[in-house]
């Protein structure tokens, strides 16, 4: 190799073959990214949709549920407590449906009459089945719930059959009735957003739980704010130790309407609703 060439071969790249190089480079993250981003994009859907949600009062089982809502937002519209929302791409399948997030904002039935089912144009929200659809074992309640904001009211029921979930007392370790304590401020603190209605406040407006402070000897939040009649009592139970505590325990008018488990002023909560739970006796 003469001189000339080898000076040549060690001489840098110039700054168009460096332009090339980087431009060629570019391309390749960009079409990598793509590919990626769009085989994520049909991933992901799959892995969040077996996240479970609590949906609103009257669904249909999942499936069917999915399969009716068009996504219209209508019963998001008429919740006088915003206690539905519509999910995002983490649901996969369920993007657009409407969900409740108990733990921040429950279904209290400030509407009186779950709107929500009124509000909905197909069905996918509905008092009672067309016999066409199949009935889940445990999943109907045994009788019309009755609402304890109507206790003095003609009507005092709810119309709807089955239940929304089924509450759950999942770490009685941290329940404070259980470890004969008591309450006393604002539940969850002074930044809290959820709202409830108290009749002693106002019949009609729900305020925020944040403006209702406590003070209770023993706690019995879950019990207290319940808004459904005999769905959930304090009991007097035998420990191991042979000691009585006093304890939630949840009966079949529950509905899972989530207030018990908005309302526990413990973290995590002590009492849950299990979405889509049916009663076992």
């Amino acid at each position: 190799m003469s001189e000339s060439e080898n000076k040549a071969a060690k001489a840098p790249p110039s700054r168009e073959r460096k332009q090339q190089a980087r431009r060629r480079f570019l391309r390749t993250a960009l079409l990598t990214g793509g590919v990626l981003g769009a085989a994520l994009s049909g991933y992901l859907p799959l892995v969040y949709a077996k996240k479970e949600r609590l949906r609103p009062p009257g669904a249909l089982d999942e499936h069917d549920f999915l399969s009716s809502c068009i996504k219209c937002g209508q019963c998001v519209q008429v919740c006088p407590v915003q206690a539905i929302k519509l999910a995002d791409i983490v649901d996969g399948f369920g993007i657009g449906v409407p969900y409740i997030d108990a733990r921040e904002q429950a279904c209290d039935f400030s509407c009186d009459a779950a709107q929500c089912i009124l509000a909905c144009p197909t069905g996918a929200l509905v008092y009672q089945k067309p016999s066409f659809f199949s009935e889940r074992e445990g999943a109907k309640l045994p009788a019309k719930p009755i609402l304890k904001a109507k206790e003095h009211d003609p009507e005092n029921t709810l119309n709807f059959r089955e239940r929304m979930g089924v509450a759950r007392l999942v770490h009685p370790e941290s329940c404070l009735a259980v470890k004969g304590q008591g309450f006393k401020g604002q539940v969850r603190g002074p930044d809290f957003k959820a709202r409830l209605r108290y009749m002693d406040v106002d019949r009609w407006k729900p305020i925020h739980i944040a403006d209702h402070p406590y003070d209770l000897a023993l706690c019995d939040l879950c019990v207290r704010e319940c808004p459904i009649d005999k769905a959930i009592s304090l009991e007097t139970i035998v420990a191991p130790d042979g000691s009585t505590r006093r304890q939630p325990v949840v009966h079949e008018a529950c509905v899972g309407c989530g207030v018990c488990e908005m309302i526990c002023p413990v973290e995590p909560a002590a009492i849950a609703v299990e979405q889509r739970g049916v009663w076992k006796s």
